[in-house]
């Protein structure tokens, strides 16, 4: 199973400024197994393994995720040295269990598809990164790449609520961290929404 998502914090305070949502995405995949009900095959359970990312973008501003204060500093940088291009990213290992329902489990590409499930996962890596510098005016100083990995403000685990509705082997999805993005008292408490594509043959 394939998914390309758009992705936000919800929760998210003014501070801190995202303002490139548009850009802000993520991409999970997972081998699962599929195990149809036997009184009524169009249900089916599945579990399996994989990994889930997502990449948060920001405009003139950047988190001190390798900070050693106990609170995680997102800084303006609108007149100051930043970065053109400013991602927060992060990649967990997930264990995801759907309910599903065929309507035509003889047809799997030509038939409607629903599922709800949750996903329970461990966060493998947390990273920042910044390429291409600018002056406080938007002017293009150098093309420095800067890339920072730390896990001190991540949660280490998360469990997420998923939804997925479509036809053959395409469906939309949804999936909402029920735990926060951040350990508590280091940030606000912000969670996050992923909506996009799945590809799947199940």
């Amino acid at each position: 199973m394939l998914q390309l998502s758009s992705d936000r914090w919800m929760g998210a305070p003014d501070s801190v400024d995202s303002r490139r949502k548009s850009l802000s995405r993520g991409g999970n995949i997972y081998v699962m197994l599929d195990k149809p009900f036997k009184g009524n095959p169009r249900f089916s359970a599945a579990f399996g393994l994989g990994v889930g990312t997502s990449s948060i973008y920001f405009d003139k501003m950047q988190a001190e995720i390798t900070g050693n204060t106990n609170t995680l500093n997102f800084q303006a940088l609108d007149t100051l040295t930043r970065f053109k291009k400013y991602k927060v990213t992060t990649a967990y290992l997930e264990l995801p269990v759907e309910l599903r329902f065929t309507s035509n489990p003889d047809k799997p590409n030509k038939t409607f598809k629903a599922a709800i499930g949750l996903k329970a996962g461990t966060l493998l890596k947390a990273y920042s990164k910044g390429k291409t510098q600018q002056d406080g005016a938007g002017n293009e100083i150098n093309e420095f790449t800067q890339k920072l990995s730390s896990k001190r403000y991540f949660n280490t685990t998360r469990l997420v609520a998923t939804a997925r509705i479509g036809y053959g082997y395409l469906s939309l999805f949804g999936a909402y961290n029920i735990t926060s993005v951040f350990k508590d008292g280091v940030a606000s408490n912000m969670r996050l929404l992923q909506v996009g594509l799945t590809i799947s043959g199940l």
